[in-house]
């Protein structure tokens, strides 16, 4: 069995009726149970069907994000979750090379780096490199005033705690980010590249290994060892070609926002929802969720 689940977002919810019960008789699927109000609604199905991603490109025009996922199994244990441009708005990197006057060359590289364009390794070595000299002084300028949180990640992260899963936060980024974000939202543990510094000021150098796909695919690995858990029981969330190891690894790997060729990997797409729509996924009702 599988359950289709229609979503939109949040800030501006449009889910019509007519169109969830449309689909539903279409595909034969069962009564239809509204998760949220015009936000959020979901039908099981015995199978997937044909036209799956025809439909799929069909609502996307009206603003609707469709996944099919099996019906067993959703609520998931642990959460694992990309840092920059997922629990974030922001690339922490691109707002530091904003401030030493390199913005433009950095959000460039940035861009390609995710999209899977460029190696990310080198990518964040030249990146890193066009800091050297940028007092330390200014990561805590820019966590204050050019830093903000993805809408529903705070609710994301209370309510999956308080049915006893696990959050990691695992970023391409750097520490002196993930470590401010982790607390501020409830992470359990947090992992990431560290700034190297010398004298109150960046060295232009990042510490080594440099963690990338493969280490965020290890996170998951040793996390879910340690905890007693397995892939399946993870919900992993990211937007960037260094997030696809762990999505695609993850027994729920969902691509929010994502680059173009990140999400055509990637069968849970995300487009219009915030991050409370993967509790949508995961079976929970608006009604459940844990405010904040």
């Amino acid at each position: 069995m599988f359950v289709c689940t229609l979503l939109t977002d949040p800030a501006a919810p449009s889910l019509d009726p007519v169109l969830v019960d449309s689909l539903r008789n279409a595909w034969g699927g069962g009564d239809a149970q509204w998760l949220a109000p015009d936000e959020a609604a979901a039908f099981s199905l015995t199978s997937i069907p044909d036209n799956r991603w025809d439909v799929w490109a069909d609502v996307q025009g009206l603003g609707v994000d469709l996944v099919i996922l099996p019906l067993a199994g959703r609520r998931k244990a642990m959460l694992l979750a990309d840092m920059d441009s997922t629990m974030i708005q922001q690339e922490c990197i691109d707002e530091l090379a904003d401030v030493a006057g390199v913005g433009a060359r950095v959000k460039d590289i940035t861009a390609r780096a995710m999209n899977g364009e460029l190696d990310f390794e080198a990518a964040i070595r030249e990146r890193v490199g066009l800091l050297k000299d940028l007092p330390e002084t200014v990561i805590g300028e820019v966590l204050a005033t050019r830093i903000s949180y993805m809408p529903g990640g705070a609710t994301l992260l209370a309510t999956m705690k308080a049915h006893g899963a696990y959050a990691a936060l695992v970023s391409g980024g750097f520490t002196a980010f993930t470590a401010s974000v982790a607390d501020a939202l409830g992470f359990d543990e947090n992992r990431a590249n560290t700034l190297l510094a010398d004298g109150g000021v960046l060295t232009g150098e990042v510490g080594t290994p440099i963690l990338g796909q493969q280490a965020k695919v290890d996170a998951l690995d040793e996390i879910t060892d340690r905890l007693g858990l397995e892939a399946s029981d993870v919900l992993a969330v990211g937007d960037g070609a260094n997030d696809l190891g762990m999505l695609q690894r993850a027994g729920m790997g969902v691509a929010l926002h994502a680059k173009p060729s990140v999400a055509a990997q990637c069968d849970v797409r995300i487009n219009f929802g915030d991050l409370t729509a993967l509790l949508y996924l995961q079976s929970y009702a608006r009604s459940e969720f844990v405010s904040v």
